[in-house]
């Protein structure tokens, strides 16, 4: 029998044990947050993957009603009609704490979570967000709105 079996190696210090955890709760923690912050970049971005040369086709004119508007989840998107004929599109996140927006009438756009509300003709802030929506580029071609 050697000494080095009677004595084995020390364990670490509990502050190293303790540091190192902590690093891998925030690599872990910053990884899901980068990881959301990509996917909400990648709105639209299966452009043409209809053979549309303007982009996904989000709805019919007609579906989307004079003063109001509709929410695409999916897409990230939220399509509004704020006078005849004139069409806005802007992104479905709230900036107040990042819930979707649900439901758009009499020109406002409204979140659930906070009742955050936005004008649904420039997508700035009624209130209590701080920030107005982003801007969304959409087409109109014929009858159809198209996410660019």
């Amino acid at each position: 029998m050697t000494s080095e079996s009677l004595h084995p190696a020390p364990a670490p210090a509990r502050r190293t044990v303790v540091a190192a955890v902590g690093a891998a709760g925030l690599a872990v923690a910053l990884s899901a947050c980068g990881a959301d912050d990509n996917a909400s970049d990648t709105v639209g971005s299966d452009n043409g993957a209809a053979g549309n040369a303007g982009g996904t086709e989000l709805a019919k004119t007609s579906d989307i009603p004079e003063g109001g508007g509709k929410v695409f989840a999916d897409q990230g998107v939220v399509v509004t009609q704020p006078t005849a004929g004139t069409f806005k599109a802007f992104s479905s996140k709230c900036t107040h704490m990042g819930c979707a927006v649900k439901g758009i009438a009499n020109g406002v756009i409204n979140c659930p979570c906070h009742h955050s509300e936005f004008s649904a003709t420039d997508g700035s802030v009624k209130r209590p967000a701080t920030s107005a929506l982003a801007a969304k580029t959409i087409t109109v071609e014929g009858d159809s709105i198209m996410l660019a």
